[in-house]
């Protein structure tokens, strides 16, 4: 216990949580917005509205900044694990190298080309080109997260592997690959990403109603937006609690941690069935202090039965628990938001159904366009939450059951530590500092300087003095074409 409350430890867990906390601001929107501006896409060539290839522009700006954004942040976080976490990452380096490489090929590039082609891609390649293009961004960034839920789930749920001579080698691919955290773990984070994306969306449309600038354009946008959230946020919900029941059967002692059940059984004897809504842990991580408890809420939630059990903290040693401050209200938290939000995609399509989703109806009861710029936000903490959850409920596990925190951090020295966690923290904030500088930049300009598709996806015949349209879609004038030759004779 000694070794594994030191302050050096604690640092590079401090350090790492940080490094992670700031990387998760931006993957996950970056997921979600490319299968919706791929819809978007879509929606344009299918219908010819000019309105859906500018309001696609316009996001796919945004799109740009934070995918620079998460690349950034997650070399450093790639460069992190050997810094902060050597033993560990040389201890998985059998599973992780594989993984992680996978990762690093679907990212760097198989999604990097793509996302070139899409970004530089307007009016130099067909319009059909520049679709499958936008859709392999989707696919490549969702295999990309894919990885790395492969690699975090299986360090919650280690299937498929023995550890032997101080390494994790592989003994069956598939179990280790598809162990038991990742088969929910993964939707739930997947659709997590569509869920932020849609939101943003909505978010930013509902601010330019607000501020009555293309209205018209955003409050388009915001319809089908909110259409989409009133069928994700229930399935994110059935997601979660499809993960909380799974987490109850493979990793006991993070659930316990999440509801701050500590006791398997009442004094009576009887099942200890009730759910805490708040809890106030003592500082022995044995009991509460004070709880308000709503009896049979937990067994319904974990067990879907009135009476079932669910494994208290108090079956285990007392060095194998979580600590549960941060696990119980981060998990809270999250959960409130989500219903938060399906009441918002409530709220808007209630409003569709009965005509008043329209811009000047909005304006003159604007709480509701309030309370989409606040759900905007939301989504980011949410999954904040979730990952604390997931990470502090693993604790004092590095690898659950198999390696202990302390044995996988490097050893440095106090000084060495503090240096590392100061650097990354200024790099993080200069990073986020950086996006929302140009993320303020493209909302302040809008969509009024997006230039017409035409421009794009024409070309100028001169010798017949009209436009042509391109079969395909047309390419763009090669920029030396006008430039004279140095050497007139040739």
């Amino acid at each position: 216990m000694v070794l594994e409350n030191t302050l050096p430890v604690l640092l590079s867990r401090m350090d790492f949580a940080w490094i992670t906390s700031m990387h998760i601001l931006w993957t996950p929107l970056t997921i979600g917005m490319s299968w919706l501006l791929f819809f978007m896409e879509v929606a344009w060539l299918r219908t010819g509205d000019e309105r859906w290839y500018k309001l696609n522009r316009f996001f796919e700006k945004i799109l740009i900044i934070n995918f620079g954004a998460g690349v950034a942040t997650g070399v450093t976080m790639e460069m992190a694990f050997g810094i902060l976490y050597g033993p560990f990452s040389q201890a998985v380096g059998p599973f992780f190298g594989n993984i992680l490489g996978f990762e690093t090929i679907t990212a760097f590039m198989y999604e990097a080309g793509f996302i070139g082609l899409m970004v530089f891609g307007w009016g130099k390649i067909s319009k059909g080109m520049h679709l499958f293009a936008t859709f392999n961004v989707g696919l490549s960034s969702s295999l990309s997260a894919m990885w790395i839920l492969v690699a975090n789930s299986w360090m919650q749920t280690p299937n498929g592997i023995v550890l032997k001579d101080g390494l994790f080698q592989v003994t069956n691919w598939w179990h280790a690959i598809f162990n038991d955290n990742f088969v929910w773990g993964f939707p739930h984070m997947w659709v997590a990403t569509v869920e932020l994306a849609l939101f943003v969306f909505a978010s930013v449309s509902a601010w330019f109603i607000l501020k009555n600038r293309n209205a018209d354009l955003f409050t388009k946008l915001l319809k089908p937006t909110l259409l989409a959230l009133l069928i994700v946020t229930p399935v994110q919900i059935w997601l979660g609690d499809s993960v909380g029941r799974d987490v109850a059967m493979t990793q006991p002692t993070s659930l316990a941690a999440m509801e701050g059940h500590y006791h398997t059984y009442l004094p009576d004897g009887k099942v200890n069935t009730g759910w805490h809504l708040i809890a106030f842990p003592n500082a022995q991580n044995d009991g509460n202090v004070f709880a308000i408890t709503i009896p049979h809420v937990l067994s319904l939630l974990e067990t879907h039965t009135l009476n079932g059990k669910v494994t208290g903290m108090d079956q285990f040693p007392a060095n194998d628990r979580p600590d549960v401050w941060v696990p119980f209200y981060s998990f809270r938290v999250m959960v409130a938001i989500g219903f938060f939000l399906f009441f918002v995609a409530l709220w808007g399509n209630w409003l569709r159904l009965r005509g008043k989703l329209n811009a000047e109806s909005l304006r003159k009861n604007p709480w509701f366009l309030r309370a989409v710029v606040f759900s905007g936000f939301l989504p980011y903490l949410a999954i904040w939450c979730g990952w604390w959850t997931r990470e502090i409920g693993r604790q004092p596990w590095v690898v659950f059951n198999l390696m202990r925190t302390y044995q996988g951090v490097s050893h440095m020295t106090l000084g060495q530590e503090v240096f590392w966690f100061v650097g990354y923290i200024i790099f993080e904030l200069t990073v986020w500092s950086g996006a929302w500088y140009f993320f303020s930049r493209v909302i302040a300009k809008g969509v009024d300087n997006i230039p017409h598709s035409d421009t794009l996806f024409t070309h100028h015949d001169e010798e017949s003095g009209h436009d042509e349209e391109k079969a395909g879609g047309g390419f763009a004038k090669p920029t030396f074409a006008s430039k004279p030759m140095l050497d007139k004779s040739r």
